[in-house]
């Protein structure tokens, strides 16, 4: 039987060949599974609380996994307080589409979401009207890494969370960890003027301890995201600004597409929704849609 002073509870700052380091506290350990842990459905995450028995030479054994608040499938985190979802206003310019397909995927998994136009030094008055499009709806922060503009506000939105840094390869997420966490030192690389996407830096997920407490996780950068299994139905919930419009529409259950009486569509017809939003609107809907005849 295992002495329960042997017994620790930690969180899962990285998982790596096999191995799961886990912060106890106090330090970092080297945790191999328990048997009975590797085969069972829900692996362990990073981000993941789990019990540990100690060992010697800050060693130990996973025992058992507790239960987690909230899951990301990609990237593959578990417990996260919230999202900084970071896309550069320029330099590879910013892919709407996959801002608002992560964006629902943190509303889905109960995850707040905190937007972050980086490279705002080599962005055109033009690119302005994006911030605008989006702060109106969410909590958004400025940022370069270069004039250090926004790096303040970021630090504080950090503190006393575990926060997944997460977007496209290339838009500045290690460059921006460099520049708030003191002595980090992170891995970057420079943007492919031929393909004007980034190399990836970041392999693979990993929790980093904040100097104001908390965590961040920088994560692998990606060029595309599903759009999650949704109901056609709650699509427009998923959409701030847009779904406050729609409980007067005409029939229940509204898919604010082609139906007469509709509120949303008169709203974007008298400018109070801005129709590139509803037009993305649309593009997801007619893929969830395209999912349920098949």
């Amino acid at each position: 039987m295992i002495s329960q002073d042997h017994i620790v509870t930690g969180i899962v700052v990285k998982a790596y060949g096999g191995f799961f380091y886990v912060h106890d506290g106090l330090t970092v350990r080297e945790c191999t599974l328990r048997g009975r842990l590797r085969y069972t459905k829900k692996k362990v995450m990073v981000g993941d609380r789990v019990q540990i028995v100690t060992g010697q030479d800050n060693k130990g054994v996973v025992e058992n996994l507790l239960p987690r608040r909230s899951v990301l499938e990609r990237p593959a985190v578990a417990n996260v307080d919230q999202a900084v979802i970071v896309f550069s206003l320029c330099d590879p310019e910013p892919n709407l589409g996959l801002l608002e397909r992560f964006l629902i995927t943190t509303m889905l998994n109960k995850i707040n979401p905190i937007i972050c136009f980086n490279k705002v030094d080599l962005a055109k008055e033009s690119q302005a009207e994006i911030v605008s499009r989006y702060r109106e709806n969410y909590n958004v922060i400025v940022t370069s890494a270069v004039t250090g503009e926004g790096l303040d506000f970021l630090r504080q939105a950090l503190n006393d969370s575990i926060t997944v840094f997460a977007g496209p390869s290339g838009v500045g997420k290690s460059t921006l960890l460099n520049a708030i966490i003191p002595g980090l030192k992170q891995k970057t690389g420079e943007i492919s003027v031929r393909l004007k996407s980034g190399k990836h830096t970041t392999r693979h997920s990993e929790l980093i301890a904040l100097p104001g407490g908390g965590f961040v996780v920088d994560t692998p950068g990606f060029s595309n995201m599903d759009l999650p299994d949704l109901k056609p139905e709650a699509l427009a919930g998923f959409f701030p600004g847009i779904g406050d419009y729609q409980t007067n529409c005409y029939f229940n259950g509204c898919l604010h597409y082609k139906e007469p009486g509709c509120t949303i569509k008169k709203a974007v017809e008298e400018g109070r929704i801005e129709g590139a939003r509803y037009r993305q609107y649309l593009e997801f809907l007619e893929q969830l849609l395209d999912r349920r005849r098949r």
